[in-house]
């Protein structure tokens, strides 16, 4: 009987051994989880039910590389349940009957609770998320469910409603560091603080993407030490990209920040935005608009300005269009801001739904009392 426990055994610390570096650094304690102090810090909510073991179903949101999983895992191993793990992309609602029939027979025979982990969990139809609803209803099993879309948009209403939602921040460049340092230390490498300050820099918020930019490193740096150079060419192998929110978000950002007349900071999120693969297209679109609702007759060169970008960005194409794309992002941010073009047209747009109206001029159907509108009728252009 012992012999297969020990084949398990060593089986598991081989794969271990061949594991990501992110897998082999993924925290065993609460202690050691890092960037998500608002949540299991020492007055944390979040650590506090853990510890507890007051554990109702939750729901984390949140960016990738933050946490979501190593958590979910935490929670089990602390509050000793057993762990099941189901995916959004694989599972369907007969793995969902299983694996809550099991934890219906574990409860049963062994008195002890589960946990259900579904990564993705904005992934799952409107019929598979039902699937979990009276399970978590009676509390047979601890649903904890991992999104990096907001859950007020991606989760059903009556699963959320049964759940609480912890929301978990992207982690700090300063955290990110001092996991890389570990992470030479367990690899045996020394490195350059300038090697592993970029990486930080370049993947803050994501500790996976850091560790794994790390692993490159490691493979490039023949004689154990990680300079500058190594860090930047691991670098140009990983991709970053945006989620749902953060594609908004960073839009937002960037039409904020030419409104403001910011042209470097302007400049910084047009190149995150290329950088995570946004469609150039999709930008040359928000400076036409821009050029229009922000700039209007300010600078009545600015419309035309912009649609020469977009149509230059057609003819190019990236990566030599960024070069027009920026070109269209300084003229657009200096230029002179005014709002009364936007605003006319929204006042005139508001008096026609709001039924203020008439005919229209002179036709020669026009009866003797027809008064068509004029010219008093309306102030809404203030140039």
């Amino acid at each position: 009987m012992s012999s297969p426990d020990l084949f398990s055994a060593s089986g598991e610390e081989r794969m271990m051994k061949r594991a990501p570096l992110a897998a082999r650094m993924r925290p065993t304690t609460l202690d050691e989880v890092i960037g998500q102090d608002h949540l299991v810090g020492p007055s944390g909510p979040l650590r506090k039910l853990i510890e507890a073991d007051r554990m109702s179903s939750i729901i984390l949101w949140g960016p990738p590389g933050t946490g979501k999983t190593t958590l979910a895992e935490l929670i089990a191993v602390t509050t000793k349940r057993e762990f099941e793990r189901l995916s959004a992309v694989t599972a369907g609602v007969k793995d969902i009957r299983e694996v809550i029939d099991m934890a219906r027979r574990r409860l049963s025979i062994d008195d002890r609770a589960t946990v259900v982990f579904v990564d993705e969990i904005h992934r799952f139809t409107t019929v598979q998320q039902d699937a979990l609803l009276h399970a978590v209803e009676i509390g047979l099993i601890t649903l904890v469910g991992a999104t990096t879309e907001n859950p007020a948009f991606s989760v059903n209403p009556a699963l959320r409603s049964r759940s609480s939602v912890f929301g978990l921040k992207p982690v700090n460049a300063e955290a990110v560091e001092v996991l890389l340092k570990k992470a030479a230390v367990l690899e045996g490498f020394t490195a350059d603080d300038s090697a592993l300050e970029i990486i930080a820099l370049r993947c803050t918020g994501d500790a996976r993407q850091a560790l794994t930019a790390f692993e490159v490193c490691c493979s490039l740096a023949t004689d154990k030490h990680i300079t500058l150079e190594h860090a930047t060419t691991a670098l140009d192998t990983s991709v970053s990209r945006l989620g749902r929110d953060d594609h908004y978000d960073v839009i937002s950002a960037f039409i904020k920040s030419m409104r403001a007349s910011e042209v470097d900071i302007a400049l910084h999120w047009l190149a995150r935005m290329v950088e995570a693969g946004e469609d150039p297209r999709f930008i040359a679109r928000r400076m036409m608009i821009f050029a229009s609702e922000d700039i209007g007759m300010a600078d009545a060169a600015a419309l035309p300005f912009a649609v020469a970008v977009a149509e230059s960005l057609e003819r190019v194409g990236l990566p030599e269009a960024l070069h027009q794309l920026a070109h269209g992002v300084v003229y657009l941010s200096l230029a002179p801001k005014s709002r009364n073009v936007t605003d006319a047209m929204n006042a005139a747009m508001e008096d026609v739904r709001s039924g203020h109206t008439g005919q229209a001029p002179a036709t020669t159907q026009n009866p003797p009392s027809y008064r068509p509108i004029g010219v008093d009728d309306f102030r809404y252009y203030r140039g």
